[in-house]
C-alpha cells in the first residue's frame, strides 16, 4: 500500500468522482513552453473542458531518457523558447489562477531539480499548484533525497512501473508510491509503439494484487481506440506523444483530446 494516501487532495478527488462515475479517467501531456508559453496555457486550459481528467505538465530538459522522437522535440522548442523550471511553475500558477480543480502532475527529469534544490522546489511546486511529480529518472532507491520535502508539501510521487518490473523490485516502487501508479506498457521509449493490451492486462492485475492504488498506463496508447481499451484495463489512460505531435503539426489539439474523452465514454457507457 502507499505510505501517503490524503483523502482530500485533487488526486484522490479526481480518481473517487471516476470510481462514482464508473469510468476511466484521461490523463493528458502537455510540455510546458512548447511552442511558446501563451501557447501552452492556452492549451492546458483548454484541456479541461475537451475531457482531460488529469493534466501532466512536462518540464523541458535537453538530455531525455524516456521520451520518444515527438516529446524530444517539444522539450527543445520549449528550451529553444526560453522555457525555464521556473517559468514552467508559473505556467501552472497561471492555470491555477483560472482553474482549481482539475489535477496537475509535473513530468520531467531529477537533474535539473536537484539544481534548482530539492526542498526548495517541492515548496515552489506546491505553491504554484502542483499535485505531484513524475521524474522519470529517479529509481525508488534514491527517492529519499526528494520524497521528504514532497510530503511535507502534500505532493505525491508518482512512480513507474515497466513490463520488467519485477515481484523483487515492485514493492520498493509501491512503498514510496501515491497518488497513482503510471504504468509503462511498452519496453522503450513514449510515442513508438503500441501497448499490447493482453500483456499489460495481465501486469496490472499482478500490480493491483499488491497495491490499492489507481493505475494510468502510458507509453503506447495514441488513438481514441488504444486509450479506451486502457482505460479500461486500468484506472486511467495517458496520451502524450499523439498530442504533442497535433501541437506540432498544427492539428486540433483539443478536438483530438474529445475524440480520446468520447471514447473512453462510450466504452464504459456500453460496459
Amino acid at each position: 500500500m502507499s505510505a501517503t494516501t490524503p483523502t482530500t487532495d485533487r488526486l484522490s478527488r479526481r480518481f473517487a468522482a471516476l470510481k462514482a462515475e464508473g469510468r476511466g479517467g484521461l490523463v493528458t501531456y502537455v510540455m510546458a513552453g512548447d511552442p511558446d508559453q501563451e501557447t501552452a496555457l492556452a492549451l492546458m486550459r483548454g484541456l479541461p473542458g475537451a475531457g482531460a481528467d488529469i493534466i501532466e505538465l512536462g518540464m523541458p530538459f535537453s538530455d531525455p531518457m524516456a521520451d520518444g522522437p515527438a516529446i524530444q522535440a517539444a522539450a527543445l522548442r520549449a528550451l529553444a523558447a526560453g522555457m525555464t523550471l521556473t517559468g514552467t511553475l508559473e505556467t501552472l500558477k497561471a492555470f491555477r489562477a483560472t482553474d482549481d480543480d482539475t489535477p496537475v502532475v509535473l513530468m520531467g527529469y531529477y537533474n535539473p531539480i536537484h539544481y534548482y534544490g530539492a526542498e526548495a522546489f517541492a515548496r515552489d511546486a506546491a505553491l504554484a499548484g502542483a499535485d505531484g511529480l513524475i521524474i522519470v529518472d529517479l529509481p525508488p532507491e534514491e527517492a529519499d533525497e526528494l520524497l521528504p520535502f514532497l510530503r511535507a508539501q502534500g505532493l505525491h510521487l508518482i512512480m513507474l512501473a515497466t513490463p520488467t518490473t519485477d515481484e523483487a523490485r515492485l514493492p520498493a516502487i509501491l512503498e514510496r508510491a501515491s497518488g497513482f501508479l503510471y504504468y509503462v506498457s511498452i519496453a522503450g521509449i513514449t510515442g513508438t509503439a503500441a501497448a499490447d493490451a493482453g500483456g499489460v492486462a495481465q501486469a496490472v492485475a499482478r500490480i493491483r494484487r499488491k497495491t490499492d492504488l489507481p493505475i494510468a498506463i502510458g507509453f503506447g496508447v495514441s488513438t481514441p481506440a488504444q486509450a479506451a481499451t486502457m482505460a479500461r484495463v486500468g484506472d486511467a489512460a495517458v496520451v502524450g506523444s499523439a498530442i504533442v505531435r497535433r501541437l506540432a503539426e498544427g492539428g486540433d489539439v483539443l478536438g483530438f483530446v474529445g475524440e480520446l474523452a468520447g471514447a473512453l465514454r462510450k466504452v464504459d457507457a456500453a460496459g
